[in-house]
Parts: structure tokens; C-alpha cells; sequence
């Protein structure tokens, strides 16, 4: 299996304001296309494209293609489930829209602190492994947005799951809020290949900052900034595959022009890298260090700086995105600390900040982004 997998949550559309409306033929076009060049993964979900990417991927790829030439990923939410009956319903109905009878891999779909007690609640781990062994499933894991000590602890109690989903690409590599590094590093420690998702950021990264595409095309004229950062995902050892969500054949044209030949970055393209995550984050909007210096004496525990990643992160996302990750971050973190309108504004945080933010300001800043 090549290391290019192709998602199905942005797939090319007819209205671009309604996200259900597959352009099914140049869909077609392009599953052809990524056929035609040895690449076989797809990816789709209950909720993508408006509850219609499964349906066009049965129109698209398994109507037109025997079943020995593609592997297909499919995946349980959580949203979903009101009873034990939900999960093999939903299972039925994703084996009806998508029109094959079993899966080569299915997920419980973005496990993190606010959806695992649905997922204990009706009992899909074991339920999941019970899939696999009555041959619906070959092969089963799940996807995954929260921290490293919860995925450690997942990996430690579940080891039958085989694979990880995780958002990884290097703007998120070091980030606090997200920790893609730290995640990845739990996996490589349970021994779990590693599909990656998000490697683009949505497109953040296919179109970077006026300084960041001078600096990527000093060395290598022609190339796009979208490469840089699907090569970086898919340059770790333990990632087996790297998802892109295209959105139109010149995506996919380019995706394949350097991920037919697959080669691992070099040591001065990761250092390029490097210096290109540095670059976008000078242009944050709260110039916060990570010391956490101001979380020690906060009484209502507010993960400070995780929040103030969190919302840098959030301002530098495309404008036209509708959906971005950040605020389910939040949401989970929340969970189990104060969130940024806790704040009694006591002023303890400032005393301790060596960089002498105005952090209750900001935390206002990032109840408005993340509270509405």
C-alpha cells in the first residue's frame, strides 16, 4: 500500500456553499486517476460531506471497481449512539451506502475526553473486536484528537487495536494544544502504525505566508508548499499513511507527482521545515512562551497556555474554513480544567508571567473564540 491515502471529507463539489453536493463525475475522474498511478486507500466517514460521502464513494469507486483493488476505511461517531442497537445499525446502513460487504478497516471515529464515555457506555471496544472476528472488518483502530496520557492510556488497556488516526503535520508537530509529536511518540512506543490525517491542516499549509514560500522555493523552485507538508507527515517511520482530503484533480495531480516515488525528507528539508513552522508562529496573536508559570497559583486551574496555543492556532486558519479542530481541543481540555471564562480575573497568573501578558485580557480573547 503507497503512503498517499485519499480522504473523502472534502471531495470536489457542484455548490461550494452546500458540502452534500459531490460532483460525483469529476470524483469519478479522480478515483480513476489515483487508481490508474498504484494508490488503493480510501477513506470516509458517517458525517462527511453532509452524510453523503459514502454514498458517493459506492458511486464513484465500488460500483465501478472489483473489491481486490481498493481498501477502504470506514468509522463509528459517537454522536450517534443512543443505544446498544445504534452501533450495528449504523454499521448496516455504512454497508448499504457505501455497497460492500465488509471493510478492510473500521474506526471508532475521534475518540477524546468527551466522547469515550459514549464509546464505554455501550461497550464498542468490545463490540468492535467482535466485528473483526466475524470477518466485517479486517482490521480495526480509531481516530483520535485529544492528548498523549489519554491515547497512552487507550493503547495500554486496548492493545487489540492495530492502527491510530492522528492529526500530524508540522505546524501542529509542537504545538501544545494539539501535541502531535507527544502523540506520535506514544504510538511509536505501543508499536502502533500510525495513519496520518490533516498532514495540510485543511489547506493552512498549501497556502502559507509570503516568507514561508519564498524559503520553500529557494531550494526547490516548483515545488508546492502543499508536498512540504505531506512528505513531512509520511517521513516518520511509524506512519504507514498519510490522508489528503482533495478537492479538485490539480490536488490530486500534485500529490501523486512526488508520492508515486516516495522519498523521506532529508535533514536540511526537516530543518526547512523547522524554520517554516518558526516563521508561521511569529505571527501569532498571543506571544506566549509555554512556561506555564502562570498556572501554578490559578484557582480555578485554567490550562493557560494550552488555551493560548489553541487559539494561535485558530487565527491561523484559512478564513474560509468552516469546520477546524481547535475548538474540540478545547472542549476536551475543558474538561478537565477551568475553562477560559472561569477566570475570577485574581491577577496571580500576571504576577508570574515573565512575559507580562495581559492574560486575563486574553483569556477573554479565548472564551469569545471558543465559548460561543
Amino acid at each position: 500500500m503507497k503512503k498517499l491515502g485519499f480522504g473523502t471529507m472534502r471531495l470536489p463539489l457542484t455548490d461550494p456553499d452546500n458540502a452534500g453536493s459531490v460532483d460525483l463525475e469529476l470524483f469519478k475522474e479522480m478515483v480513476d486517476t489515483y487508481l490508474s498511478n498504484g494508490f488503493s486507500y480510501f477513506d470516509t466517514a458517517w458525517p462527511y460531506c453532509r452524510e453523503q460521502s459514502e454514498c458517493a464513494v459506492r458511486t464513484a469507486l465500488v460500483e465501478r471497481y472489483p473489491r481486490d483493488r481498493y481498501q477502504l476505511t470506514d468509522k463509528l461517531p459517537a454522536y450517534v449512539l443512543h443505544s446498544f442497537d445504534d452501533r450495528d445499525r449504523i454499521f448496516q446502513e455504512q454497508l448499504r451506502k457505501t455497497g460492500v460487504r465488509y471493510f478492510d478497516y473500521y474506526f471508532l471515529h475521534n475518540i477524546n475526553a468527551s466522547t469515550l464515555p459514549d464509546f464505554e457506555r455501550f461497550d464498542c471496544f468490545g463490540w468492535i473486536k467482535r466485528k473483526k472476528a466475524q470477518g466485517d472488518t479486517r482490521h480495526i483502530g480509531f481516530s483520535y484528537h485529544d492528548g498523549p496520557e489519554l491515547l497512552d492510556k487507550l493503547l495500554t488497556e486496548h492493545p487489540e487495536f492495530e492502527v491510530v488516526q492522528l492529526q500530524l503535520n508540522y505546524l501542529d508537530w509542537e504545538s501544545l494544544g494539539i501535541q502531535s509529536k507527544k502523540c506520535y511518540e506514544v504510538c511509536v512506543k505501543h508499536g502502533k502504525p500510525v495513519f496520518a490525517m490533516e498532514p495540510v491542516k485543511g489547506g493552512t499549509l498549501a497556502e502559507v505566508p509570503q516568507a514561508v514560500e519564498e524559503l520553500f522555493q529557494g531550494y526547490a523552485p516548483g515545488r508546492s508548499a502543499a508536498s512540504w507538508a505531506i512528505r513531512f507527515a509520511a517521513s516518520h517511520e511509524q506512519v504507514q499513511l498519510v490522508l489528503s482530503g482533495m478537492s479538485n484533480l490539480q490536488q490530486l495531480l500534485d500529490n501523486i507527482s512526488y508520492m508515486s516515488a516516495f522519498q523521506p525528507l532529508d535533514e536540511t528539508e526537516m530543518a526547512l521545515v523547522k524554520q517554516a513552522a518558526e516563521q508561521i508562529n511569529k505571527q501569532v496573536e498571543i506571544p506566549c512562551t509555554a512556561c506555564a508559570y502562570c498556572t501554578e497559583e490559578c484557582p480555578k486551574r485554567i490550562a493557560i497556555p494550552q488555551y493560548f496555543s489553541l487559539y494561535n492556532a485558530e487565527a491561523q486558519e484559512r478564513k474560509t474554513k468552516t469546520f477546524t479542530v481547535q475548538a474540540a481541543y478545547y472542549e476536551n481540555l475543558a474538561l478537565a480544567f477551568g475553562k477560559a471564562s472561569d477566570c475570577i480575573k485574581c491577577g496571580k497568573c500576571e504576577k508570574h508571567c515573565p512575559q507580562h501578558l495581559p492574560v486575563r485580557n486574553y483569556l477573554e480573547d479565548v472564551a469569545a473564540k471558543f465559548e460561543r
